[in-house]
């Protein structure tokens, strides 16, 4: 009955004695459900589900949400059903958990022992087991986006329940606890972000950042207490002074500290490359005023009184941001030299920011329907599901999700002043998707700033975009190959494969195969054995492979990743024909030679390299590699620089070398632009040999890349480059 008292304390004060007594009866009815459970950690399950409650009780949500996450787990985990709890507790509490109940009815991390606690950590060697884990987990996350679509109160329940299970994480494995803590940064929190409710946000960050990366949440967390004290005494002095200084202008504001937490400070010091010594002296002190007015007049007295940093200063009253945040953020120089951060905003906007959409939910006396006003906001959330409609692919739709709903936004302007909200690092294309469909399939370049620019050029906030379209025709194919960096959003890929699937089936079938064709001739693969793909993608036949890659339902670039998988051992045996290891291998296990395999190494004695000196190999005729020292002398007298090869201390990932090839006609800039595309990619240059014949350039490279996913994204950026006919693999002998 603990459990029970906790729950009431924590109950509005607004509910009913009649609203009271129906979550005292759910208490009970869930009690008894789950009387035979227990947690992780050896508590009663109940314990579980009254903490969700109390999380809810605590946003001050309307009673039926509270009673739903008191029964949460009942239909998924006992023999109660759903008619059950309508006839107890109302259709409304039904429709709640059946809301969640589709959400969980694939693993959850709360659950008992026909779940996810009991089940055993998969090996990576268990490769189809592993690839259904991750299907499953893709699918659960899948569930709960499409709900938030529906009725997003109902995943106001699952951050509830997320945020329980990850403060009571540490009675699970590490496996367990590292994989589920990555999952809430990467999905949960965001989400709660996107809802703009700040208060599961700032706790799921710190809970997530706890597990992934102990010892730095330890080290934040250690320097943070030896100066709490100090801290709080010193930003006490701060807010007498700024009420002073407040009084004196007529403006009433409740000033209170704004809380400090451990993984925004990380992500500060990651953002400036600062060490925690430089960033801890950033106070925070949060300024409540009566409206719009008092918030820009208080700005204006503040900046008075101290000098504004001003990178620091955003206005979101003006531009609010797509949750729907409001609030004026500067930062200052305090008296003492140090800065101070200052946030401005009203009673309301603070609602909104603490609470997010939830705020609209707050429980009021008499009448718990929803408004009008947010119907409106939560309709922008709706909004963003409309493609899932288009999007089969359980990881395809959790990539878009994650790309187009939880990434930082950007703030585009059309040419007539109309402010369209994009991810950050759309291009001209997404933007066009997003004006419209038909602007999408018809763009054929754009104007930013009133300039021409590529169509993979990254939007920025403030950016002006004018599309140029066609008349009529539709989008590219290269348009949805990953490696060019063209489409960026789900929405807008979602959008250009609808528009090929709507084309002939025997158009696509033919694109398709061509593709393909093309593109297992240029990465030199002779015999792909399709019908392995087709078991892979599940798919019924060849030409429904084949179509699916031409309508681009399966993107040239996954069929590759999967070739990847199973060509690992014939690409290392084919790569020792084309560089075969010598029959001496003394290889020095401090120095690594990139990308040669088994090449004895030896030092040079005319410069003596030591570890920490940048070094050079030299390709000797039957001694392997000499190493020296970059600013050897003997090293800059050499003229063959084709047996220059580059090498470093340590250990190195597996890479393989590759022959390639370059066609192209001459201009100039052509090397320049081929040696940054290769550098920009991270791909170490073995060999280099140009020929001329007339016009056309021949160029023969050897390069060390990861694998053959790896080879593919280097060549279509190659062949990409103005001027460039082809860029292929090239075959031994």
């Amino acid at each position: 009955m603990m459990d029970l008292e906790q729950l009431v304390k924590h109950l509005p004060s607004n509910f009913s004695p009649v609203e009271r007594e129906l979550i005292k009866k759910a208490y009970h009815f869930a009690a008894k459900a789950h009387k035979r459970q227990k947690r992780a950690s050896g508590q009663p399950y109940i314990t579980h589900c009254v903490s969700v409650a109390i999380i809810l009780a605590d946003l001050e949500v309307a009673p039926e949400l509270v009673i739903a996450g008191l029964l949460h787990d009942v239909v998924e985990d006992t023999s109660i059903t759903l008619e059950d709890v309508s006839q107890d507790f109302g259709e409304t509490v039904e429709k709640f958990v059946d809301g969640v109940t589709k959400l969980t009815s694939l693993p959850s991390i709360s659950r008992g022992d026909q779940h996810e606690d009991e089940q055993v950590p998969i090996k990576k060697s268990e490769r189809d087991k592993g690839s259904r884990k991750a299907e499953l987990i893709a699918e659960t996350l899948r569930k709960t986006f499409m709900a938030m679509g529906d009725d997003v109160r109902v995943v106001l329940i699952k951050l509830a329940d997320r945020l329980h299970n990850m403060r009571t994480l540490g009675y699970l494995p590490k496996s367990r606890q590292e994989r589920i803590a990555q999952e809430t940064l990467d999905i949960f929190a965001p989400l709660a972000n996107r809802l703009g409710i700040w208060q599961i946000k700032w706790e799921l960050e710190d809970l997530g950042f706890r597990y992934v990366n102990p010892e730095k949440y330890k080290e934040i967390a250690d320097n943070l207490a030896e100066r709490r004290a100090d801290r709080e005494a010193e930003v006490q002095k701060i807010i007498k002074h700024l009420e002073s200084v407040l009084q004196k202008a007529d403006i009433k504001a409740r000033i209170s500290g704004r809380p400090k937490h451990i993984y925004s400070i990380y992500r500060k010091m990651i953002r400036n490359d600062q060490t925690f010594e430089m960033v801890r002296d950033l106070r925070g002190v949060r300024l409540i005023v009566e409206d719009n007015d008092s918030c820009y007049k208080a700005l204006g007295i503040i900046h008075m009184h101290w000098r504004p940093i001003p990178s620091e200063f955003d206005d979101y009253i003006a531009a609010q941001k797509a949750n729907n945040y409001q609030s004026l953020h500067t930062a200052v120089i305090y008296d003492d030299g140090k800065p101070l951060e200052v946030q401005i905003r009203t009673g309301e906007m603070h609602l909104n920011a603490e609470f997010g959409v939830a705020a609209h939910w707050r429980y009021k006396e008499g009448s718990s329907r929803l408004t009008d006003d947010y119907e409106q906001k939560v309709s922008m959330l709706q909004s963003l599901m409309v493609w899932h409609q288009e999007v089969d692919d359980a990881q395809e739709f959790v990539d878009g999700m994650k790309s187009d709903v939880f990434r930082d936004r950007v703030y585009i302007l059309t040419p007539r002043g109309d402010i369209i909200d994009l991810p950050a690092g759309s291009t001209p294309i997404d933007f066009a998707y997003q004006v419209h469909t038909d602007v999408g399939h018809r763009c054929r370049g754009a104007k930013v700033n009133g300039k021409l620019v590529s169509l993979e050029y990254v939007l920025k906030t403030g950016d002006q975009v004018e599309v140029l379209a066609a008349k009529r025709g539709g989008p590219s194919r290269d348009w949805l190959n990953p490696n060019l960096g063209l489409v960026k959003t789900g929405r807008a890929r979602s959008k250009i494969k609808q528009w090929f699937k709507l084309q002939d089936r025997e158009l696509n079938l033919t694109q398709g195969k061509n593709l393909m064709e093309r593109e297992f001739k240029r990465l030199g693969l002779k015999h792909v054995d399709l019908e392995m793909l087709v078991k892979e993608f599940k798919i019924k036949s060849v030409d429904d492979l084949r179509v699916s890659v031409g309508c681009g339902d399966i993107p040239i670039g996954r069929v590759v990743n999967k070739i990847a998988d199973f060509e690992k051992e014939s690409l290392d045996e084919e790569l020792d024909l084309i560089f075969p290891a010598p029959s001496r291998k003394t290889s020095t296990d401090s120095i690594v030679v990139m990308g040669l395999k088994g090449i004895a190494t030896t030092t040079a004695r005319c410069c003596n390299p030591m570890p920490g000196d940048e070094i050079i190999g030299y390709i000797t005729r039957g001694r392997g590699a000499t190493i020296h020292r970059t600013d050897c002398p003997n090293v800059l007298r050499v003229k063959e620089t084709e047996r220059l090869i580059k090498v470093s201390w340590g250990k190195a990932e597996d890479t393989f070398p590759v022959a390639i090839q370059i066609k192209a006609y001459d201009r100039q800039g052509l090397m320049s632009d081929v040696s940054t595309t290769i550098s920009n990619e991270g791909v170490q240059l073995l060999d280099l040999n140009l020929k001329m014949n007339q016009h056309l350039a021949n160029i023969n490279l050897v390069i060390a890349v990861e694998g053959i996913s790896h080879l593919s994204r280097l060549l279509t950026r190659l062949e990409n480059l103005p001027n460039v006919l082809e860029a292929k693999r090239k075959r031994p002998g």
